[in-house]
This record gives structure tokens, C-alpha cells and sequence, in this order.
């Protein structure tokens, strides 16, 4: 997919068109051409939900990093997002999807990040109480398969596969339920210091089939943010079922494609 031509009130919380390949207005300045990506991975997932990514990215001539986000804590999760940037030798973007956009828009003021790009994801205002925002939006069905144990969630196998994984290959979605990372039920209520989409050039794609986050919600956060946005016909995990459209996102931000 071509530039030019331009897809959780997890847990307890973020459930919410334009057509297919429409673009948003694009950001004032361009980023710094970056040779360095790290991954950040959302809630009910590990780093293994990149796979289809990486090898794209790679493939491009680009160093790439997978974090594994414990999904404990925000703290937790931003000190091992800010670890993988430590390791990083230049221009880096930023990457997340779902729940990890909250990670992002804290972790990505670090001067190291020339971009971020968000997938489906979430990208709170410094300070905002992100779960109020989502409830103005109708809940996606996935919600009602959110499990908690031990103040750990999960989702139900039925729903992760309907709901969660719509649009992934079957036997593919099976595995990806079987390495689900439990996340913290605090997880979904904290709350950043800061929103680095203010300061740093910004992509977001939209998954218009999305029944975990509502595309609608998807399409605010990336209006307020002034991202340049694509829109895929693809359910939340868009990374899995369209991964050459976001490896492509993914290279727009790093500078590397039209």
C-alpha cells in the first residue's frame, strides 16, 4: 500500500469512517530519516504479535526491536520501553499497538524518537482520564469476554478469537490466544505525565472492523493529535492480518517511503 494512496477500553474500558485509504492532514515537519524501530505491544499479547512486521522492516535495512512489555504497571511498562530506546544509536520510531499507545505518548518525548506511530491504539492527553474518554463511545463485544483473576485480566478464548483476533487466520489467532500476557486490571486507569504526539510527528492506523476499540474512538485520537492517518479494513489486530500496510506506516515515519 502506498503512502500517497493512502487500519482495549481494553479491559474495563476503551471499547468504541471515513472510507478506506483516506488520508488526514499530514504533520507540519517532516521527521529526522531514522534507521532504528522499536515495538511496543498492547494488552492480551507479547512481543510475538510483531512477527509479521519485523521481517518487512528488516527486509527495508531497518534495525528493529520488539519490547516485551510486562503489562504490570505503567511505570513497569514505560522503564522497559525506555530501556529498548537506551540501546538505540540514533533516530528511532516509536511504535505501539493498542493499550501500548499509552506507553508512547509517555515514552516518546525521548530525544532519540524522531516519530510515533500508532496502531489502533490508544493516546491519551497528559494527565487525562483515558477511561472517561472511551466511555463516550459505545464499548466493542470484546469486553464482555474480559476475565480477571488475581487482578490480572485475560480474555475468554470465544471472545479473543471472535472479537479480539477477527480477521486473523484461525490457527494463527489460536496461537496468539495461547500467549496472551495477562495485564494488570490497574493497568487501564493509569494515567500518563505527558503526550509526546504534541512535540513529535505522528501516524495512526485506523481499523475500521476494529471490535475491541471503536474505529469511531480511533478516528478522535487521531484527529486530535493531527496524525496522518490510513484507514485498513481490519479488526484490532491489524499488525497481524495487514502487516505490509503497517510496515509501510511504519517507513513513512522513519522517512524511507512516499
Amino acid at each position: 500500500m502506498k503512502m500517497a494512496h493512502i487500519a482495549l477500553a481494553f479491559a474495563l474500558a476503551v471499547l468504541s469512517g471515513t472510507p478506506a485509504g483516506s488520508a488526514a492532514q499530514a504533520q507540519p515537519a517532516a521527521p529526522a530519516v531514522a534507521r532504528n524501530v522499536v515495538l511496543v505491544h498492547g494488552a492480551w499479547a507479547d512481543g510475538s504479535s510483531w512477527t509479521e512486521v519485523i521481517p518487512l522492516l528488516q527486509a527495508a535495512g531497518l534495525n528493529v526491536t520488539a519490547v516485551q512489555n510486562p503489562l504490570t504497571s505503567l511505570a513497569e511498562s514505560v522503564a522497559a520501553t525506555r530501556r529498548a530506546l537506551a540501546l538505540q544509536d540514533g533516530p528511532t520510531v516509536l511504535v505501539a499497538h493498542s493499550w501500548a499507545g499509552t506507553v508512547i505518548s509517555e515514552t516518546g518525548t525521548d530525544p532519540k524518537v524522531s516519530a510515533l506511530v500508532y496502531v489502533a491504539a490508544r493516546a491519551p492527553e497528559a494527565g487525562e482520564d483515558f477511561l472517561a474518554l472511551s466511555g463516550k463511545f459505545p464499548a466493542g463485544p470484546v469486553r464482555a469476554g474480559v476475565q480477571e483473576h488475581a487482578g490480572f485480566t485475560t480474555i475468554s478464548e470465544r471472545s479473543f478469537l471472535d472479537y479480539f483476533a477477527n480477521g486473523v487466520e484461525p490457527k494463527k489467532a489460536k496461537v496468539l490466544y495461547a500467549v496472551q500476557e495477562p495485564a494488570a486490571a490497574s493497568l487501564f486507569g493509569e494515567r500518563t505525565t505527558a503526550a509526546a504526539w504534541h512535540s513529535k510527528p505522528s501516524w495512526y492506523a485506523v481499523s475500521t472492523l476494529d471490535q475491541t476499540i471503536n474505529p469511531d474512538f480511533e478516528r478522535f485520537l487521531a484527529k486530535r493529535m493531527n496524525a496522518t492517518t490510513v484507514e485498513l479494513a481490519a479488526g484490532h489486530l491489524s499488525l497481524v492480518s495487514h502487516p505490509s500496510e503497517i510496515a509501510d506506516l511504519i517507513l513513512a515515519a522513519a522517512s524511507r517511503k512516499e
